[in-house]
C-alpha cells in the first residue's frame, strides 16, 4: 500500500535516518515546515495546503526510485582492528566517528575485550535482542568492547548483559527514548553482586565518582549512542528537545533493608533474595530534594506525596492516554526506618501515595494539548474508558485528578544518606522505557581463567 510519512522540518532528518535503518529508505515524506503546536489555526491550514498536500500527492503517486545502501557503511567485523596509533590518535578517530558520548573512553583493545568475556558464560556472538532505531544486534562481544570504553571493569560485565538484555525487550521501547521529553535510562542493582563490586549506596548515591555506579551508567547511554543509534548530534536520531545528562547506577542500601525485615527490591521484581537484579527504567523528572521532618510515619509520608505530586505534575496527562505511569521513590534510610517501626510496608508507602497524589484537572487537560496537540477532553476520555465518570467537569472546576495509576506502578527503594532525612522521586515516561528486570549471570572465581 502506498504510504507517506508526515513531520515537521526539525524531524525530516531523523525520518530519513529510521526510514533507511529499517530497510525502508525510499518511503516518501512530506514535510510540514516549522513548529505546528507553535501556529495559529490560519497559519497551519495554509502550510498544510501548500507544502504537506502537495508532497503527499506526489509521494502516493510519483513512481520512487529504491535506494541502494552505501558500501561506505559497512559495519566493522567483530575482531577487526579498526584503528591503530597512539592514545590521542585513538581518541580523536573514535571520537570522529561518533562512537564516544564526548568524553574520553578507554580504548576497547582485544585484550581488554577478553578480559570482559571472561567474566560471562556467554557466547561472545549471542545476540541478545535488536536495537531500535538503527536495527543492530546487540551481541555480548559489543557489551564487552562498549563496557571497556565506559571505564567499567571486567567484573561488571554480568550488570552490562543483564542491562542491555532489559533494554532489548520490546516492552522497553528503547526506540523512543529519542522523543523529545529526553529521558534517560536509570539502572538499578540489587542484590550480592553490588556490596561485592564495591556499588555505593549510601552518602551520594547517584553522585558521579564511585567507579561501579559511574561507569555502569555511563555504559549503558553509550551502548545506546554506539549500538541502538541514539545520537542527537549530528545524526539526529535522538530529539530530546533540551534533555539530560546519562545517570549514574543506583544500587539498594541492603543493611537497612535487612535491619527492617524488608524485602529488597529484587523480591520486589520477582526474583529471589539470592539473586543480583539489574533493573532499567526511564527518567524524565526527579523531584527536589524531599526532607521530611516528625517522629510519625505519616509526618514524612505526607511531604514525600506533595513532592511527588509537584513532580508529576500535569504531565500525568499521558496517564490517561497510554495509561500507564511509573515512579520510583529513593527512600532515605532514616525514613525508612521511622515508616517501618510503625509497622509498615513498602506496599503501604505505595498505598499512601497513590491515595494522595492528585492534580488539577484544568491544568492536566490544558498540558495535554499543549504537548501533543491531541484532543484531549475528559468527556471524551471517559466514553473511552480512560477516566472515571466524576472527572467530566475536571477542566472547568478544576476538580482533582490522580496522578498515580496503580499502587504496584511505584517502586520504592532504600539508599542514601543514613544520617540525613532526605529522599527522592524519579518519574518514568509513560509506556517508554517501563520498569525491565533481569538477572546478572556471574561465573564463579574458578571459572575464570
Amino acid at each position: 500500500m502506498p504510504t507517506v510519512a508526515i513531520v515537521s522540518t526539525e524531524f525530516a532528518v531523523m525520518a530519513g535516518m529510521i526510514a533507511d535503518a529499517l530497510g525502508v529508505a525510499d518511503i516518501p515524506v512530506a514535510v510540514y515546515p516549522g513548529v505546528m503546536l507553535t501556529d495559529s489555526a490560519e497559519t497551519f491550514e495554509s502550510k498544510v495546503d501548500e507544502h504537506v498536500v502537495p508532497a503527499l500527492f506526489d509521494g502516493l503517486v510519483v513512481p520512487r526510485q529504491t535506494q541502494q545502501a552505501d558500501d561506505e557503511e559497512r559495519e566493522p567485523a567483530r575482531d577487526e582492528i579498526v584503528l591503530t596509533g597512539t592514545y590521542d590518535e585513538i581518541l580523536d578517530g573514535f571520537t570522529e566517528r561518533h562512537w564516544t558520548d564526548g568524553l574520553p573512553i578507554v580504548p576497547p583493545t582485544p585484550e581488554r575485550v577478553a578480559a570482559f568475556l571472561r567474566h560471562t558464560p556467554r557466547d561472545p556472538d549471542q545476540v541478545l535482542g535488536l536495537l531500535l532505531p538503527a536495527s543492530r544486534e546487540a551481541t555480548v562481544h559489543s557489551v564487552a568492547v562498549n563496557g571497556v570504553m565506559a571505564g567499567c571493569r571486567p567484573e561488571y560485565m554480568p550488570l552490562l548483559v543483564a542491562a542491555v538484555e532489559a533494554i532489548a525487550d520490546p516492552v522497553f521501547r528503547l526506540e523512543d527514548a529519542g522523543s523529545t521529553p529526553g529521558w534517560e535510562p536509570m539502572v538499578v542493582v540489587s542484590g550480592p553482586l553490588a556490596r561485592e563490586l564495591d556499588f555505593n549506596s549510601g552518602v551520594g548515591a547517584l553522585r558521579v565518582g564511585p567507579r561501579a555506579n559511574t561507569s555502569v551508567g555511563r555504559f549503558l547511554r553509550l551502548y545506546m549512542r554506539n549500538v541502538a543509534g541514539l545520537r542527537s548530534v549530528p545524526d539526529e536520531t535522538d530529539k530530546g528537545a533540551i534533555g539530560s545528562t546519562f545517570n549514574v547506577a543506583l544500587a539498594e542500601h541492603e543493611d537497612t533493608i535487612t535491619d527492617l525485615g524488608w524485602d529488597p527490591y529484587r523480591v520486589d521484581r520477582g526474583f529471589t533474595d539470592e539473586d543480583t537484579v539489574v533493573t532499567v527504567r526511564s527518567v524524565y523528572a526527579s523531584s527536589a530534594p524531599i526532607y521530611s521532618g516528625g517522629a510519625r510515619a505519616t509526618d514524612h509520608l505526607a511531604t514525600i506525596a506533595r513532592l511527588l505530586t509537584d513532580t508529576i505534575g500535569p504531565w500525568c496527562y499521558h496517564n490517561f492516554i497510554y495509561e500507564k505511569q511509573f515512579s520510583l521513590i529513593v527512600l532515605g534510610p532514616a525514613i525508612a526506618r521511622i515508616i517501618a517501626r510503625e509497622g509498615l510496608t513498602k506496599d503501604d508507602v505505595r498505598r499512601y501515595l497513590y491515595d494522595n497524589v492528585w492534580l488539577d484537572g484544568t491544568w492536566v487537560a490544558r498540558y495535554g494539548r499543549g504537548v501533543s496537540g491531541k484532543k484531549f477532553e475528559w468527556p471524551d476520555l471517559i466514553a473511552r474508558g480512560k477516566a472515571p465518570a466524576e472527572y467530566a467537569d475536571a477542566e472547568e472546576t478544576g476538580r482533582p485528578v490522580r496522578g498515580l495509576m496503580r499502587p504496584e506502578w511505584v517502586d520504592v527503594v532504600v539508599a542514601g544518606n543514613p544520617g540525613r532525612n532526605q529522599s527522592r522521586a524519579y518519574i518514568g515516561n509513560h509506556g517508554q522505557g517501563v520498569p525491565v528486570s533481569r538477572r546478572a549471570e556471574p561465573v564463579s572465581d574458578r571459572e575464570v581463567p
